[in-house]
């Protein structure tokens, strides 16, 4: 079976749709067929021969999951996770070990070092992408949740290539039943068909009265594209009116909204720091909200 061949990527080259797999192991040969399966599966292959190497890959590009080998020449495949999971920059990449290593000790190193799957030699073709096809996709979505803009009112969503929400943040949750019905389950609301065209930017209203600015933010990873969401200016005098808040609750909540702490509210009110995060408790109940950012972004407009 011919050698894979390694695939060096340049800064254009980074830029796909394609998921890359980085594949570390000191005899690249014995790999032909798992490299043609993972290229036939829709991934870019990159191979390293060594730790090194595959840490010099890094410098490249960062792939979305790496398959390494436990036991190298040199620096160790135990090592080489060790130092990717020290570097910020690539510290959420999936590493799976694959490797002849069976003990339980071994397998006990593969976790302790950062390794999130072992696959033991001589590899199943199929297991492999069942598993990388799985920690690829939850990196992402952990990926994806850590950026999500879901403060100051607003919520982000992903929608893949046909149309079908691959995931949504959860204020993004609550406003997207509001808007009307959908063709098929797991598909954005028909009202928003028109901002999927790159670029565009569409207003509108809930059920609930709430009217939203929707904007198109163009291609994310995976060539998925970001939506984001946010309440418009202004949209929530009936939201607050339904709410009934005590007067001491409307002061409580002007201050916030004027980005003021527990205890500068408590100051200025003359009261205890836990009587104001009492009547925040009460304040985030009644305008359904669960985070100090949401219940400001609904009161901003009305205490300026």
């Amino acid at each position: 079976m011919p050698d894979a061949e390694p695939v060096i990527l340049d800064e254009a080259d980074a830029v796909t749709e394609r998921p890359v797999v980085l594949v570390v192991d000191d005899a690249p040969s014995s790999l032909g067929l798992l490299c043609d399966a993972l290229e036939g599966a829709g991934y870019t292959v990159l191979v390293a021969a060594d730790g090194e190497t595959a840490l010099e890959r890094l410098d490249i590009v960062a792939p979305d999951a790496i398959l390494l080998d436990g036991m190298m020449p040199g620096l160790s495949g135990f090592e080489t996770c060790r130092r990717i999971k020290a570097n910020p920059a690539h510290a959420h990449i999936p590493v799976l070990f694959m490797t002849g290593l069976s003990e339980t000790p071994d397998v006990l190193e593969g976790f302790a070092c950062g390794g999130v799957d072992y696959v033991v030699k001589p590899i199943r073709v199929q297991e492999v992408l069942a598993r990388l096809h799985t920690h690829t996709r939850n990196a992402f979505i952990t990926r994806m949740a850590r950026d999500a803009v879901d403060v100051a009112g607003m919520g982000t969503v992903f929608v893949d290539a046909h149309g079908r929400i691959a995931w949504r943040s959860p204020q993004a949750a609550q406003w997207l039943p509001l808007l009307g019905p959908v063709e098929h389950a797991g598909q954005l609301p028909r009202v928003l068909t028109p901002v999927l065209q790159a670029g565009t930017t569409l207003r509108t209203a809930t059920r609930s009265g709430v009217r939203l600015s929707v904007r198109n933010l163009g291609s994310a990873t995976l060539g998925e594209t970001m939506l984001l969401l946010a309440q418009e200016r202004g949209a929530s005098t009936g939201r607050l009116a339904e709410a009934a808040l005590t007067p001491r609750e409307t002061e409580v909540l002007s201050w916030l909204a004027k980005g003021k702490t527990n205890r500068d509210i408590a100051d200025i009110l003359g009261m205890s720091p836990r009587t104001v995060n009492k009547h925040l408790e009460h304040i985030f109940e009644k305008l359904g909200v669960e985070t100090r950012a949401a219940a400001a972004a609904l009161a901003s407009g009305q205490f300026d």
